[in-house]
């Protein structure tokens, strides 16, 4: 089942990350590649983000792939779903280089199998196998693969988004875009300009230094993006991480929106459309499910990452369930007649057209929303298992306990998350309750009894 999650080493969540000339460095990539090329035969295309190290370790990836004798397509810097958007069409898999919304030290790999997901725990873990042992295939010199650039391929992921909604529907509508200095910069903009909207931009040039603001987008991050809707009159600003995969908003006042907040937003309009099942991981707050139930909708939670999300969207389809909506409560979200992964771009065209044709502005949108209070920490932990037992032994007599993915307690009024991350070194907590003392109260209860 692909929610069980399975033990990998090397990849985490979301890929494989580390700093530059420490845990990463292009001789790994090559590794990486030649025990991809040895798993997947066929075309494989290679795209990346806009970090420093990108080309080193694209040209890594590359070498590896070539020597097994695959052909590969340069893709160039993409936004992580255009690449997945152009395997799912074209290719038998995919490598994206980047490390998302981690720091510019960081890069990493994402691997993508041929329908367009990122490649699920049982296979990483025979990829990991063919990486530790190198048993790989080494073609001869009449063999070895072809490489071809095809970067203008970009093209047809702007295009599949563009024509999801109606022809203008965004005209009249200003909307300011901060791409981060990522890949989005290519994307993002022209998507709202062919949608009709006039668009500004901040940090919209490719720049793995990140000058502006680093690839997370955070509330202090995005102050810049703020005073420009301020200044502008724009109907929102929209912010993307690294790869572009998520989409975080700011709204006509340059106020934050929560990201679970913004997820309730478009899941209500996808149910309103088209209901059904909404798939989401066991952190995401339970704002979603209290939204889509007034459309005879529910909720699937999955182990956190994205990848668990999308494959449990399509095996409930192919059950013949109808899947109305999926994501995450980080701005990652999924609309699954458009692809199966996350996918920021689509975000953005997506919140767009709500509010072109809302009567309402997208603060009056989101301020009506249930308000629920989320509180997140990060805990350092030598023994991440240790700290899941003792929270275990706090709630075993007064909560449920829920194990799809660390710790979760649930309470009549509350629920709290214990679990480690799969891309940093720490385990994470979240508390959400209606309430906004209970949620402190818990929090405070659970780093108390954890010290």
């Amino acid at each position: 089942m692909e929610n069980e999650k399975k033990s990998k080493e090397l990849f985490g969540t979301n890929g494989v990350r580390g700093v530059i000339g420490a845990e990463m460095n292009p001789e790994l990539v090559m590794r990486i590649g030649s025990a991809l090329g040895t798993m997947i035969k066929g075309q494989i295309a290679v795209g990346r983000d806009t970090r420093t190290s990108g080309e080193a370790l694209s040209a890594g990836m590359i070498a590896g792939l070539l020597s097994t004798g695959c052909d590969v397509v340069d893709v160039g810097i993409l936004p992580t779903p255009a690449l997945q958007y152009l395997v799912r069409e074209y290719y038998a898999g995919g490598a994206m280089i980047t490390a998302s919304h981690n720091p510019p030290q960081y890069n990493g790999v994402k691997v993508i199998e041929a329908d367009g997901t990122e490649m699920g725990d049982e296979r990483t873990i025979q990829l990991e196998a063919l990486i530790k042992s190198q048993d790989v295939a080494v073609a001869d010199w009449r063999s070895v693969g072809r490489l071809t650039d095809e970067s203008q391929k970009l093209e047809e992921y702007i295009t599949s988004i563009v024509t999801k909604f109606p022809e203008n529907i965004c005209k009249e509508m200003t909307i300011v875009v901060d791409p981060g200095s990522g890949p989005a910069a290519a994307t993002t903009p022209e998507i709202l300009r062919r949608m009709g909207a006039s668009v500004h931009t901040i940090n919209a040039r490719f720049d793995g230094t990140f000058p502006g603001r680093l690839p997370e987008p955070t509330l202090e991050g995005l102050a810049p993006l703020s005073e420009m809707v301020r200044a502008t009159g724009a109907a929102f600003g929209v912010a993307h991480d690294g790869d572009a995969d998520r989409a975080v908003f700011v709204d006509e006042k340059g106020i934050f929106i929560d990201e679970n907040v913004t997820f309730a937003m478009l899941a209500e309009a996808a149910c309103k459309e088209q209901p059904g099942l909404v798939i989401t991981p066991v952190s995401t707050s339970d704002l979603i499910a209290d939204v889509i139930s007034a459309y005879g909708c529910s909720t699937i939670a999955t182990p956190v990452g994205s990848i668990y999300v999308a494959r449990t969207m399509r095996k409930y389809i192919e059950e013949g369930h109808i899947v109305a909506f999926g994501g995450e409560g980080n701005g990652g979200l999924i609309f699954p007649d458009h692809q199966f992964c996350r996918d920021g771009g689509m975000t953005a065209a997506a919140m767009a057209a709500l509010i072109a044709e809302s009567t309402i502005p997208i603060s009056a949108l989101s301020t009506k929303l249930p308000s629920y209070t989320m509180l997140k920490e990060k805990i350092s932990a030598d023994e991440p298992d240790a700290l899941l037992d003792k929270i275990k032994r706090l709630a075993s007599d007064i909560a449920v306990l829920d194990e799809t993915d660390g710790v979760r307690i649930r309470w009549k009024d509350a629920w709290a998350l214990l679990r480690p991350s799969g891309t940093e070194p720490f385990v994470r907590l979240y508390v959400e309750s209606r309430d906004p003392k209970r949620a402190e109260e818990i929090k405070n209860t659970i780093l108390d009894h954890l010290k």
